[in-house]
């Protein structure tokens, strides 16, 4: 997977391509797809959501430029695939599911795989995790129609966010922010598709 789908399109941050190797994305698929968990395609999850293509998962991770000494804040914690890669490059990984099932789920296969650095919520993901930050990066994997101000606000001074944005069943597109003396600046990096962020009674932002 990733030699073919990963390296071969680009992807070349040591420490991602370490991590895509370690982490086996078998063990965050439902059963009925394990045949087809290392395909470079979304697959479903529970709760009607996805666990993203491998690729994506390399694209928004090795954009955010992590360091080891990172930590960061994930919203939508979903199957915890992405929070076990960036759990393999960062000191400490903090993640917001909206969904109890899935957050309860993650947290269990966090624990059986020996994950001490991840820190698991359910909650509102919109409102990020203020009591943890500020963030050094922050990656959202569900897409609201605006970048929420709430995460712009607990990104640490030099943090970077990478979100998708845009309406479900729209054109939605992955922006890269960065924040500088306290502004911040941003730039579309990749035309996506990701499920709605929702709130608790099941809207869309």
């Amino acid at each position: 997977m990733v030699k073919t789908q990963i390296e071969a399109r680009g992807i070349s941050d040591p420490a991602v391509l370490k991590a895509l190797r370690k982490v086996e994305r078998h063990r965050f698929v439902l059963p009925e797809y394990i045949s087809r968990a290392y395909n470079d395609r979304p697959l479903p999850i529970d709760e009607g959501q996805t666990i993203s293509q491998p690729y994506v998962v390399a694209f928004m991770t090795e954009t955010l430029n992590l360091k080891p000494t990172d930590k960061v804040l994930e919203i939508g914690t979903g199957s915890g695939y992405q929070a076990a890669i960036l759990a393999e490059i960062c000191d400490s990984v903090f993640t917001v599911e909206i969904f109890e099932k899935l957050g309860e789920k993650a947290k269990l296969l966090f624990s059986e795989l020996g994950y001490k650095n991840i820190n698991t919520k359910v909650g509102d993901g919109y409102l990020g995790w203020q009591q943890h930050a500020p963030f050094d990066a922050i990656i959202v994997t569900y897409s609201p129609t605006q970048i929420p101000e709430s995460l712009q606000e607990q990104l640490a001074e030099g943090g970077r966010m990478i979100i998708p944005v845009g309406k479900n069943g729209y054109s939605q597109q992955l922006v890269y922010l960065e924040k500088h003396k306290g502004k911040i600046k941003q730039k579309n990096v990749l035309p996506v598709h990701f499920v709605p962020m929702i709130s608790k009674n099941g809207e869309e932002y």
